[in-house]
């Protein structure tokens, strides 16, 4: 049996958001496409037995397949190599001035595979919490370390959850302040409820966000189930 497989009794939330309505609501929303395999670790994911292990094992493996997608959102240029047989191959290469962010603590755990994927890549972070007296009132920005010329950089913006919209929102007023443009801001995360795409997309629209699943269940507890903390 694989690691992390779930009983045959355990049932995955069913969404009630087709791809066409999400498609038609949200523009600047990209679902990775369903397949096999994304299921599966979606549903190891979601699965409150799976040991810390095999949640961290696949949850690597579905923000890997997250970052690798929204690679293709940054901008490229053509270029021309000699292969070793002396011949010119034109391909492409990235742009420079891109970077990572991530929220502290669940996005640090996406900080791994972006760094597999860009060795060389900028990352700052932000530590945003809510106020535990006073649920009503927005996320507060508690530490913000940026590379100093973030306004001239491609942003991607990691957190893995996205329920309420309020982090990620807070986040991006954050880069705001510091002259990131919005559209240049790719935020990439694992789940995310409609009611937080309506939260964040109503004050900035021309963000992109990458996701694996539109659900109205985000209660994963990524965070402390991440870092094993969760006990």
């Amino acid at each position: 049996m694989m690691a992390g497989t779930p009983p045959d009794n355990f049932i995955l939330p069913i969404t009630k958001y087709s791809g066409a309505a999400i498609d038609d609501e949200f523009s600047r929303l990209h679902v990775l496409k369903s397949n096999n395999q994304i299921s599966w670790l979606r549903t190891i994911l979601r699965n409150a037995k799976t040991c810390h292990g095999d949640f961290v094992f696949n949850a690597d493996r579905l923000i890997r397949l997250v970052i690798e997608e929204a690679l293709n959102f940054l901008p490229t240029h053509n270029k021309t190599v000699i292969t070793p047989k002396g011949v010119p191959y034109e391909g492409k290469a990235f742009n420079k001035g891109n970077c990572g962010v991530s929220l502290v603590r669940s996005g640090e755990a996406m900080e791994k595979s972006l760094r597999e994927c860009c060795r060389s890549i900028r990352i700052g972070k932000m530590l945003i919490r809510h106020d535990d007296d006073d649920s009503c009132r927005p996320p507060k920005v508690i530490y913000v370390r940026l590379p100093p010329d973030i306004a001239e950089r491609n942003v991607l913006l990691m957190y893995p959850l996205m329920n309420t919209g309020g982090t990620i929102h807070q986040s991006i007023k954050e880069l705001k302040k510091n002259n990131v443009k919005e559209d240049r801001i790719i935020i990439c995360t694992l789940f995310v409820t409609p009611d937080s795409l309506r939260h964040v997309f109503a004050s900035f629209p021309t963000v992109r966000i990458l996701t694996t699943e539109v659900n109205e269940d985000c209660a994963l507890h990524f965070g402390e189930r991440y870092f094993g903390t969760d006990n």
